[in-house]
């Protein structure tokens, strides 16, 4: 049929050549040959679909056939479903239905309810079944089973997986299962911990630590060890079963191991097979006589591999993770306790002496490779290297050592003063006094480097420090003054051109004096920090507050007191006043500056305020009456009696301002009118602001601050 109805070329029905040249149109025998031609191949067409349906008659007639049914379904479905649509359209019919569908949906809501119950409920009988399951395995002694089913239970109850939130949701009774999981892990736990006392303990009576293989605990008899290790490794409480155990080896054994002062020996006894209710004993032999070969790294390395072998073979059963477990509680404290205890004692003393320090090298190496072949330490950690790394470093501790030393015989040497190396330069060759005339200058320029810095912290809090270290360098800087003048007439000639001192004596006294000031800013910070618990002084005549207010002053007059008992006896008198007009002037200053900021006063607040002040200089009076006698300078006259307000400026101002708090407006007026206030150190600003808030506004108010801004000093 394809063929039949192919595309007619009209090219091929023509006899001219080319009918698309316009200048050769067709002429009418063409188009009737045309016409012929066309109707012949009609009636070829038809003449072919004719034949091809009565070949395929069959199969026109099945597809008729089943279109006419198709039709006459569809006409029955439409026939139904406009008689079910008619049937809907009757309210009572409509809403009855709906009643059975609500009804057969409750229905299969209720049913998958219920099977989901049911479902939960065999779940919660099943883990509760095996909750029991496991008591009774315990209560047969069968711990690694227990264990195993302990193990089980946590993952079914997702224990440690369920957040606070997920858990509230969930069903009660998960919540009660896994408090009964609780408690049996506990138990069980309780259990095998008390089996590893019982099992590993010190016998005093035979001196030694005693390790028994089978035993008994709570209704379980014949335990073996090898179960309750299997049990608490299956648990993952391996490493708390054994950190008792390690405690005891720790000791018993192993610190009494590296102690040379009391050494002791190991001896292991057996009383009979593994398989038996026997068990094996690792005595600890007390050396009476102190031997030489104990001494020895050797010694002590033998010591401590048959401490480690015993626990490897006894107490972990030549179980490799066990033996690495137990390497992991207690490898950090026996490494410490054999570098404190010997590696660190035998670093050498001496540059020469570095050499013979590699057999102890040698034998940390060898140690710890016998410690990897049983796991007891890690074969790839490097930080588990702790003897061979401390070994490898014996320049750097050497190093060390001899710094200390340095630093001590240093500051041995100026703490006393012993200035003897001048007088080994004067009896020395020239080469020689060259090195002892360096060695005096480097001892100074060490203290002056180092002691500041070690004692940097002291000197951040009141102590006695600072002033001492202020007195050591004034001393230094006087004896330094003196060297040349004392040794210089013994010099060689060659070290009299060179012997010079007098450029350290300043730095050294700057360097008192600096120490001196800082020590003053802490006091004065510490007294500022009092002052701060005032609060600004303000609501004194509230009881809280006034308690308050008193308190901090009473903190002050401690801290005053403090550094009095400090500085008085170490302190020239004259730097002694000096630091102390120094503080006392920053709390007077700052009493008064807070006093004068306060924007309203009471007239029960200015009485409170009053008595305050007068308690402070009460219980001054007696320092400032001493710090009154002492002159400034021993030099100056000593008929010349210059007042302590001099030295002290804001003190004479807190006077004054005690007796203005109980003073008449008028009084005041008049006292600034006079000077009086301005030669105490008030000034105008001062007195306005005071008056505002201590006066309401009033005439005479307004009179008053007239006549005092119309002197203004």
């Amino acid at each position: 049929m394809d063929a039949v109805f192919k595309s007619i070329d009209v090219r091929d029905l023509l006899s001219a050549s080319d009918i698309d040249d316009p200048s050769s149109p067709l002429s009418a025998p063409d188009l009737r040959l045309l016409i012929h031609r066309l109707d012949a191949h009609s009636h070829h067409i038809k003449s072919k679909v004719q034949s091809y349906i009565l070949s395929h008659h069959t199969h026109f007639a099945d597809l008729l056939s089943l279109s006419s049914s198709t039709f006459s379904d569809s006409l029955s479905l439409s026939s139904n479903l406009h008689s079910l649509l008619s049937l809907l359209s009757h309210d009572d019919d409509h809403r009855q239905i709906l009643s059975t569908l609500k009804e057969i949906q409750s229905g299969v809501s209720e049913l998958e309810a219920t099977k989901k119950k049911a479902s939960i409920v065999r779940v919660i009988v099943r883990l509760s079944g095996n909750l029991g399951g496991v008591k009774e395995l315990m209560r047969n002694g069968d711990f690694v089973e227990a264990a195993k089913g302990v193990r089980d239970l946590k993952m079914a109850l997702r224990i440690g997986d369920v957040d606070e939130e997920r858990e509230n949701e969930e069903v009660v009774v998960y919540g009660l299962l896994r408090k009964q999981w609780l408690l049996c892990f506990e138990e069980i736990q309780d259990l095998l911990v008390k089996f590893m006392s019982n099992v590993v303990s010190f016998d005093p009576q035979l001196g030694g630590i005693r390790v028994v293989y089978r035993s008994s605990v709570g209704d379980a008899h014949g335990v073996e060890l090898r179960t309750v290790l299997e049990a608490m490794d299956v648990l993952g409480i391996l490493d708390y079963g054994l950190a008792k155990t390690a405690d005891l080896f720790i000791k018993h054994a192993i610190a009494p191991a590296v102690n040379f002062k009391s050494p002791v020996s190991f001896l292991e006894e057996s009383s009979g097979s593994q398989e038996e209710s026997s068990g094996t004993i690792l005595k600890i032999i007390s050396s009476l006589e102190l031997k030489a070969e104990d001494m020895d790294c050797n010694a002590l390395f033998t010591r401590m591999t048959k401490v480690v072998k015993f626990i490897y073979h006894n107490v972990c059963l030549e179980n490799g993770p066990w033996m690495r477990c137990f390497g992991k509680l207690t490898w950090p404290r026996m490494s410490e306790l054999i570098i404190s205890n010997f590696l660190s004692k035998v670093v050498p003393d001496d540059a020469s002496k570095l050499a013979d320090f590699q057999k102890v090298m040698n034998s940390s190496s060898e140690f710890e490779t016998v410690l990897k072949d049983i796991m007891f330490i890690s074969e790839s950690d490097k930080n588990d290297e702790r003897l061979s790394n401390f070994a490898d470093n014996v320049e750097v501790h050497f190093a060390v050592r001899k710094k200390t030393e340095m630093l001590a015989n240093a500051r041995q040497l100026i703490l006393k003063c012993d200035f003897t190396v001048p007088e080994d330069v004067c009896l020395s060759s020239p080469r020689v006094a060259l090195e002892f005339y360096h060695a005096a200058r480097d001892a100074l320029l060490l203290y002056e480097a180092i002691i500041p810095i070690k004692l940097e912290r002291q000197r951040d809090s009141i102590n006695q420090a600072a002033v001492l270290m202020h007195n050591d360098c004034l001393y230094l800087s006087q004896e330094i003054l003196g060297l040349a003048f004392e040794y210089r007439p013994d010099f060689p000639s060659f070290i009299k051109e060179h012997a010079i001192f007098v450029d350290i004596a300043p730095r050294l006294q700057l360097l008192g004096e600096d120490i001196l000031q800082q020590h003053i800013q802490v006091t004065i910070s510490n007294l500022k920090e009092a002052v701060d618990g005032a609060d600004g002084f303000q609501n004194t005549h509230q009881m809280p507050q006034y308690e308050s207010v008193k308190f901090s002053l009473e903190r002050v007059i401690f801290i005053i007191e403090k550094v009095r008992i400090l500085w008085e006896p170490v302190l020239l008198p004259s730097t002694y006043k000096r630091c102390m007009c120094m503080s006392l002037e920053s709390v007077f200053l700052r009493i008064t500056q807070d006093i004068l900021l306060l924007d309203d006063i009471a007239a029960e607040e200015s009485l409170q305020l009053q008595r305050l002040i007068q308690l402070l200089l009460e219980s001054l009076a007696p320092l400032l009456e001493a710090l009154s006698t002492i002159q400034n300078d021993k030099n100056s006259d000593q008929s010349f009696s210059r007042p302590l307000e001099a030295d002290i400026p804001s003190l004479g101002k807190i006077r004054k301002l005690a007796e203005l708090l109980d003073m008449p407006l008028k009084s005041i007026t008049e006292a600034w009118e006079f000077g009086d206030l301005y030669g105490c150190g008030f000034i105008l600003t001062e007195v306005v602001d005071f008056i505002k808030a201590l006066f309401t506004d009033s005439p005479l108010r307004k009179d008053c601050l007239a006549r005092i801004y119309r002197i203004n000093f």
